[in-house]
C-alpha cells in the first residue's frame, strides 16, 4: 500500500475506517457474540483448572503401596510423616430456657433412705381434721417434740364438715407455733379447705358404730386423697399420715421408723384408761390385721361394693389383729406383715404415694381408706408392715359393745 504525501494524517485514517454504524452491526452479530461466549468460557475453565492444580497435589499416596503392617519401620516413618488425620471439635452449647413458665423436676434425685437426716430428706406430715378443736393443743404439743429437723417438716391439714372453730384453732396454733424463735418452726404449713358434705356427729357411739362405717370410712379416704394430692410435693421424701388425737408417741418416731427403710410401716395403736386408780391399757386398732382364709371367703361371699368393717361382730373375719399383740415393754423393731392397716400413724415412702397407691373411696377387694389403701398397695407389689411392740398411745373412746 502507498501512504499519501506528506504522511498519515488522522483525517486520512478516519476515512479508511468503516463506518460507526457498520461497526455496531459486526459487534452485536450472533456469530460475534457466540464467539466471544466460547472463548470467555474457555478461560474461565483453564484458570479454575490451574488454580486445583496444588490442591491435587495433596492427595497424593504417599508411603509404598502396602498395608501399614506390611511396612518397614522406615517406611512406616516415612508414610506417617505425610499423615495428617483431621479432628473436628464438636463442643456443644447447652439449651438455655429463659422461660418463667417453664419448670424442671429431676424426681432421680429425690431418694427415701435410712440416712434421712444427713441426706437431709424432707419429710409432709398429713393430717385430716374434722371438729377437731379440743384436741389440736395436745396435737401441736407433742409435734414440737419431735426430733427430726424441724426445717426439713412440711406441715399440711385438710378441715372438712367441721361445726366447730377448728379452722380458727389451727390457724392460731400454727401461728403460735410457727413464730416461736428457737428451731421448733416448721419448713413450712398448709391448711387445705375442703367439704365433702358428709354429716356424722363426733358421739362415739354414732361414729363408730358399724352401720356407719362403710359411708365413713370412704368419706374418710376422699378427704385423704385430697389432702395428699394438694401438699404433695416434688421435693417429699417421706409422707407420715398422723391423726389429731394421739395423747403420747415417742419424740424420736420419725428417725425410728426411717430406720426399717420399710415402704408403709405402722406402730400399734393402744390407749390409757383409768379406773379404781388403776391404768387399763387399751386395745384401740383393729384396722391393722394379718388375713385369714376365714376372712378371704368372707370377702369373697360379699358384694365387690361391700365395704367390709373389720372389728365388728356383723362380720367375723378370724384375722389377726395387731392391737392383741406384742407389749411396749418388748423390742419395738420386732416387725410384722399386714394386709390392713389403720390410718392413727402411718409412715410412707412418697414415692408409693407417686406411683397412685392413694386411700380408696370405694370398695377395693371389699376394703376402703387405710385398709384398702394397704390391700392397693401390696396388689402393687410394695411392702406393708408393722410394730407390735412399738406403741402410739390413742385417747380413750368407750368403745359400743358387742365391737372388738
Amino acid at each position: 500500500m502507498l501512504l499519501p504525501k506528506g504522511g498519515v494524517s488522522w483525517k486520512a485514517a478516519r476515512a479508511s475506517l468503516p463506518p460507526t454504524r457498520a461497526l455496531w452491526v459486526l459487534l452485536t452479530r450472533t456469530r460475534f457474540l457466540l464467539l466471544l461466549a466460547v472463548t470467555g468460557t474457555i478461560l474461565l475453565l483453564w484458570r479454575g483448572l490451574s488454580s486445583t492444580a496444588p490442591e491435587l497435589k495433596s492427595f497424593y499416596c504417599w508411603g509404598p503401596s502396602k498395608p501399614p503392617m506390611d511396612m518397614t519401620m522406615a517406611e512406616q516413618a516415612r508414610w506417617l510423616a505425610h499423615l495428617e488425620t483431621p479432628v473436628i471439635f464438636n463442643n456443644h452449647a447447652p439449651i438455655e430456657v429463659n422461660s418463667t413458665t417453664i419448670t424442671h423436676v429431676d424426681l432421680n434425685q429425690i431418694k427415701s433412705t435410712t440416712k434421712a437426716v444427713q441426706n437431709e430428706e424432707k419429710i409432709l406430715i398429713l393430717t385430716p381434721l374434722k371438729d377437731a378443736a379440743p384436741y389440736l393443743s395436745k396435737y401441736f404439743e407433742l409435734l414440737a417434740k419431735l426430733t427430726y429437723p424441724h426445717k426439713l417438716i412440711d406441715l399440711a391439714f385438710l378441715v372438712g364438715d367441721s361445726t366447730d372453730d377448728t379452722l380458727a384453732v389451727l390457724a392460731a396454733e400454727l401461728k403460735r407455733i410457727q413464730n416461736r424463735p428457737d428451731d421448733v418452726p416448721f419448713r413450712s404449713a398448709m391448711i387445705v379447705k375442703k367439704d365433702f358434705g358428709f354429716k356424722l356427729s363426733q358421739d362415739v357411739g354414732e361414729r363408730h358404730s358399724f352401720e356407719a362405717q362403710g359411708p365413713r370410712r370412704k368419706a374418710m379416704g376422699r378427704a385423704r386423697n385430697y389432702l395428699l394430692a394438694t401438699a404433695l410435693k416434688p421435693e417429699h421424701s417421706w409422707v407420715y399420715w398422723r391423726d389429731v388425737d394421739i395423747v403420747d408417741s415417742p419424740d424420736k418416731i420419725i428417725e425410728d421408723f426411717i430406720a426399717h427403710d420399710r415402704d408403709i410401716l405402722v406402730p400399734n395403736i393402744w390407749f390409757h384408761r383409768y379406773r379404781d386408780g388403776r391404768d387399763i391399757e387399751g386395745r384401740f386398732d383393729y384396722n391393722s390385721w394379718v388375713e385369714s382364709d376365714k376372712g378371704r371367703k368372707l370377702a369373697a361371699s360379699l358384694d365387690k361394693d361391700v365395704v367390709l368393717a373389720e372389728g365388728y361382730k356383723q362380720y367375723d373375719t378370724g384375722r389377726q389383729h395387731m392391737a392383741r399383740m406384742g407389749d411396749w415393754r418388748n423390742n419395738k423393731d420386732e416387725e410384722i406383715e399386714l394386709d390392713g392397716i389403720g390410718g392413727v400413724n402411718i409412715i410412707v415412702k412418697a414415692d408409693v404415694h407417686r406411683s397412685g397407691i392413694n386411700f380408696p373411696c370405694y370398695a377395693f377387694e371389699n376394703q376402703a381408706e387405710t385398709e384398702g389403701f394397704a390391700k392397693m398397695a401390696k396388689r402393687a407389689g410394695y411392702g406393708v408392715y408393722g410394730l407390735p411392740n412399738y406403741v402410739v398411745w390413742h385417747i380413750d373412746t368407750e368403745e359400743k359393745p358387742g365391737n372388738a
